[in-house]
């Protein structure tokens, strides 16, 4: 009785050596990095971003038209009607525009996030061995330039419309600085819908829905004492009433209060909530 072996096929081995090929290159880029490592990556994506706004002018439309013209419009238009002048508004309402600015500017973030994704930009992402967040928090610290000149302009704006701070410069400057804050945290709730979403339109659509609520829905206009009882309960627990309050506290009267420290434990959780759920959301699109 005689037996036979199979010929191994020549094919089966090289296909073997490309599907490890393919594994060790997952292997490589699921490793854990060093924080140095996840930082320099950071950095790296940022300045990717920022390069990408050099050569997109129009990104920088938004923060610079939005706080000249907002910020004229509303005080002139409502001034009168709400506090009697323009003059006894403005202490009023630049703090709740700052506020506006800054959650109409971090809302590009998801949807141009989304358009990179949509462009096929991050499945160059794939194979390189870096942090998993460094794809999402490079865009969003890169994002804080469009905040530092929405915010600047809407002061500059209501300084030589007569607006003096009663907080001087120190208080002036960390009403500044917290609308910053608030503005990079927020951020990540539309990075998140950025991951999320099918589209770079559904972002957008999902993102307004969301901002119109919290920013008019809020004290940035009017006091709250002057809204029927059952808004005023969806404006105290509104996070961009307790940030407009705390600019005001510190622009217009230079003090830290409980508003401020709300604000920044607000500005913590969202950040606490949401980076990791765009982080894990973006990990299913790979």
């Amino acid at each position: 009785m005689s037996t036979t072996t199979e010929a191994p096929n020549e094919t089966q081995e090289p296909r073997e050596m490309r599907r490890l090929t393919v594994e060790e290159i997952v292997a490589r880029t699921s490793t854990h990095n060093s924080l140095r490592d996840t930082v320099s990556q950071t950095i790296t994506m940022a300045w990717r971003s920022l390069k990408k706004m050099r050569r997109n002018p129009e990104q920088f439309f938004d923060v610079i038209i939005q706080p000249l013209l907002f910020t004229a419009m509303f005080t002139y238009i409502f001034g009168g009607a709400i506090s009697g002048s323009v003059s006894s508004y403005m202490p009023l309402i630049i703090p709740g525009i700052l506020a506006q600015t800054a959650l109409t500017a971090c809302m590009a973030m998801g949807t141009q996030l989304r358009e990179d994704m949509d462009k096929g930009v991050f499945d160059r992402f794939k194979s390189l061995p870096i942090a998993r967040i460094a794809p999402l928090a490079g865009p969003a610290l890169a994002d804080v330039i469009r905040y530092v000149i929405a915010a600047t302009l809407t002061i500059l704006v209501g300084l030589v419309m007569g607006y003096r701070p009663g907080g001087g410069f120190v208080g002036t400057l960390g009403g500044w600085a917290l609308t910053i804050v608030a503005a990079w945290s927020l951020a990540w709730i539309f990075t998140w819908l950025g991951t999320i979403a099918r589209s770079a339109q559904a972002v957008q659509g999902i993102s307004m829905m969301i901002m119109f609520p919290l920013s008019f829905m809020s004290n940035a206009f009017v006091k709250e004492d002057t809204m029927p009882d059952w808004l005023q309960a969806f404006v105290k627990v509104n996070p961009v009433s307790h940030v407009v309050t705390a600019v005001r506290d510190l622009m217009n009267e230079g003090r830290l209060t409980a508003d401020v420290g709300w604000a920044l434990f607000g500005c913590v959780v969202v950040v606490a909530i949401f980076a990791p759920l765009s982080v894990r959301s973006y990990k299913r699109h790979l």
